[in-house]
């Protein structure tokens, strides 16, 4: 949905300003960290292996379709971004076990293994960064920033959705 005038002066300009520019320090400081933890383990697993080993962890073995639909990013993506994990082990292609000919992509033991080594090291990273934190604080800065993220996930898809219904003249796609 485009910005008019009307949203913005609804709002106070300056501390939208203020929030985008922290959201842009925020991308660049965990670029440039990876947000990879600490000791020997920090930013030692990029972002989009560690994203693909948490969906897979938290909701088990799955296509490559339908792990690409979990995460919003195209099965082209998740094709090559799961390559890599699959050579060194860290994940494993099986048949679906209602369709032999379905391959699912699961998460080997030493894929687990290796992520949980990763979450331990950037759990003690968020635990380091917000040491003077009050437990409320930490979870209020968890809830508004998971809603954050919620919000910016609605918004692309009902972009892409847009996208698309424009691409087909109109018609919805789905």
């Amino acid at each position: 949905m485009p910005t008019t005038p009307d949203m913005t002066t609804r709002f106070d300009q300056g501390l939208l300003d203020a929030l985008q520019h922290q959201v842009a320090v925020f991308a660049r400081r965990a670029e440039q960290t990876r947000l990879g933890g600490v000791g020997q383990v920090r930013n030692s697993m990029d972002r989009a292996a560690y994203l693909l080993l948490n969906r897979l962890d938290q909701e088990g073995p799955m296509g490559v379709k339908a792990l690409a639909a979990g995460m919003g990013i195209d099965s082209s993506t998740v094709t090559r971004q799961v390559a890599p994990l699959v050579d060194t082990g860290l994940v494993k292609r099986t048949s679906h076990p209602e369709d032999g000919r379905a391959v699912v992509l699961q998460l080997s033991p030493r894929g687990l293994a290796r992520l949980e080594e990763v979450r331990s090291s950037r759990r003690e990273l968020m635990a380091q960064v917000t040491e003077g934190w009050s437990p409320e604080e930490r979870e209020s800065f968890c809830t508004l920033l998971t809603r954050f993220n919620s919000s910016l996930s609605a918004r692309m898809a009902a972009a892409a959705e847009a996208d698309a219904v424009s691409d087909a003249g109109g018609v919805p796609t789905s």
